[in-house]
């Protein structure tokens, strides 16, 4: 069974930084391109970002570029995201998911992470809060 599990969230001041990761089991996890979205309280899933299968190409949402940088490591099956210049909106549960970028008309339209994504992690929480 695919198996993704997160860690590293927590409780982080405005402007401050955090080191998102995710491990990967159950499945060929250099063969896939990996993504991380997240749902803030009250708002709709958001895609946040997706990383190519050999890690050479990265694509990010507006509202998080320039501020958040996707990697992974084939050799540990770990993909990671590192959070920089943190803001109170950036206050979500963050989700690992297996999979390239949605459509915007897809995560517009979605409901649920499982209409995005065809695996995803139970979540790590991130709060940006003074």
């Amino acid at each position: 069974d695919v198996q993704l599990v997160e860690s590293g969230g927590g409780l982080v001041q405005p402007g401050g930084s955090l080191r998102l990761s995710c491990t990967a089991a159950g499945f060929a996890f250099r063969f896939y391109a990996m993504s991380w979205a997240r749902r803030a309280p009250g708002k709709r899933l958001e895609w946040v970002s997706t990383i190519s299968d050999n890690g050479r190409w990265s694509d990010y949402s507006d509202s998080v570029k320039g501020r958040f940088t996707i990697s992974r490591d084939n050799n540990e099956n770990t993909l990671y995201l590192q959070l920089d210049s943190l803001v109170m909106d950036d206050t979500a549960i963050y989700y690992c998911a297996q999979g390239g970028k949605p459509s915007s008309w897809d995560v517009q339209h979605a409901t649920d992470i499982s209409q995005l994504f065809s695996a995803w992690g139970l979540g790590t929480q991130v709060t940006v809060s003074s």
